[in-house]
């Protein structure tokens, strides 16, 4: 199985502080808008998002379909596949867009302590 590309989706108080603060770190910035109050951030093969006023905790985020650039990867598990695997083994998905659909679509499961997992589909 597949997940995609992993990253860590941290929910920051301040976007301009929090992005200075991880520039000061070696991160540079390889997606998102800053003046939407999200960015994603690299280095090496760490890649971070900071997201202001979006979620309420920080989580474990995968990415099907996108290598760890943000590039699309030629195969790749669906997410519609992921989400029915996971459904068929008793997992509880707490959210998700319209997943019977084609294209970008998300869920969400929260492990056993409390941790929120997105599995976010952009394509």
């Amino acid at each position: 199985m597949n997940l995609g590309a992993f990253s860590i989706s941290l929910s920051v108080k301040d976007i301009d502080a929090s992005a200075q603060f991880y520039a000061t770190l070696g991160f540079q910035q390889i997606s998102g808008d800053i003046s939407q109050k999200w960015i994603i951030l690299k280095n090496g093969e760490c890649v971070i998002g900071l997201f202001e006023g979006m979620f309420d905790k920080n989580m474990l985020t995968f990415n099907p379909g996108w290598d760890l650039s943000g590039h699309n990867t030629e195969n790749f598990d669906d997410i519609r596949e992921l989400y029915k695997k996971f459904i068929s083994v008793g997992l509880d998905v707490s959210s998700s867009s319209d997943i019977r659909s084609s294209g970008p679509a998300y869920f969400t499961l929260t492990d056993p302590d409390g941790n929120p997992i997105l599995f976010d589909q952009h394509r």
